[in-house]
């Protein structure tokens, strides 16, 4: 997409008039000046996936849609999670965290904050082990996809309109 005030609102608005459920979403400046690149993850049929592709592509502002579902892909999520770590619990924390390849990014008394990337299972393996220890706060990054190999995705949708490829 077009990195401009407004184009989120615009996204988000297609899915909410035809009443999708967005799961997932994660946006961020691309390797191209002036391009962003959204990862929205949605849980709708396959023939429904491809309605909203093409809905998507008639945003002025949208350049390509790609399904990458039937793609050789990659996905990751990442997530942050407080937790309460008394003295006599740090330690084990800490073994579980190097289990999960969990780095640490804060230790103050009485807490730790972790950090965990991986796909969704392992996200969600990783908060249900600490929820025992206490979770304090936890934040969840939106999933980002990347099709495996050199070759580029295969669009699904093109937009007609926007900035050429």
């Amino acid at each position: 997409v077009e990195d401009h005030p407004g184009v989120l609102n615009r996204i988000a608005s297609l899915f909410r008039k035809r009443a999708y459920n967005i799961e997932s979403l994660s946006v961020g400046h691309s390797h191209r000046p002036g391009i962003s690149r959204m990862t929205i993850v949605v849980a709708e049929e396959h023939k429904d996936a491809i309605q909203v592709a093409k809905q998507l592509a008639k945003l002025i502002e949208v350049i390509s849609v790609t399904d990458v579902t039937e793609q050789r892909h990659v996905s990751r999520e990442m997530v942050l999670a407080k937790v309460a770590a008394p003295e006599m619990k740090r330690s084990e924390i800490l073994q579980l965290a190097n289990v999960y390849r969990a780095q640490v990014v804060d230790v103050s008394p009485g807490s730790i904050i972790l950090e965990v990337t991986g796909d969704e299972d392992k996200i969600d393996s990783f908060v249900e082990i600490i929820r025992p220890y206490g979770i304090l706060e936890l934040s969840r990054s939106g999933e980002v996809a990347m099709v495996r190999g050199r070759a580029m995705p295969t669009p699904t949708v093109v937009a007609e309109e926007g900035p050429a490829a």
